[in-house]
């Protein structure tokens, strides 16, 4: 099983990202757009794991006190466009908790260094200079919980369903 610790977006900040998509995609900016029910903020990518239940008892551990998160900004990772999210502490600090418990654990996670950003598109055609001018509504939501989300290759893509 395929598994990801993900903060699901609220509706509003879904509109937002999808208007910032639809904006992208009217300029001519082709590539592997991320479909809406997809979107979400990864704060630790597990990989294939089969023991979804422990996972679960070991993020319920990390306690979360509810924190409010708000876009900001877009960028790239080479041809992955992103769209931002402000400095919190709360978030930086939850997330290095949750690894850390993770670690502990011995669940394998990707251990690249945590930049908050949720993604646009893949493969995008036209170089990260397209970006500019890109406005983003710094649209907000409270967070008040992770979710343990696993992942399948479908037809079209990859589902995100979440498990808890």
């Amino acid at each position: 099983m395929r598994l990801f610790i993900a903060i699901q977006l609220s509706k509003g900040m879904r509109d937002v990202i999808c208007a910032v998509q639809d904006s992208l995609y009217a300029q001519g900016v082709r590539g592997k757009y991320t479909p809406r029910e997809n979107l979400h903020l990864t704060l630790a990518f597990i990989g294939e794991y089969s023991d979804p239940d422990f996972v679960l008892e070991v993020v319920r551990s990390v306690p979360l006190a509810p924190f409010e998160m708000r876009l900001e900004g877009v960028g790239a990772f080479g041809d992955l466009w992103w769209i931002g999210l402000e400095r919190s502490e709360a978030l930086q600090g939850f997330v290095r908790k949750l690894r850390h418990a993770l670690a502990e654990a011995g669940i394998p996670f990707d251990r690249k260094r945590f930049t908050p950003h949720i993604t646009l598109l893949r493969r995008a055609s036209a170089d990260a200079s397209g970006l500019r001018g890109i406005a983003v509504e710094r649209a907000g939501m409270i967070v008040d919980h992770p979710s343990l989300m696993r992942s399948d290759r479908g037809k079209s893509g990859m589902i995100y369903t979440e498990i808890e």
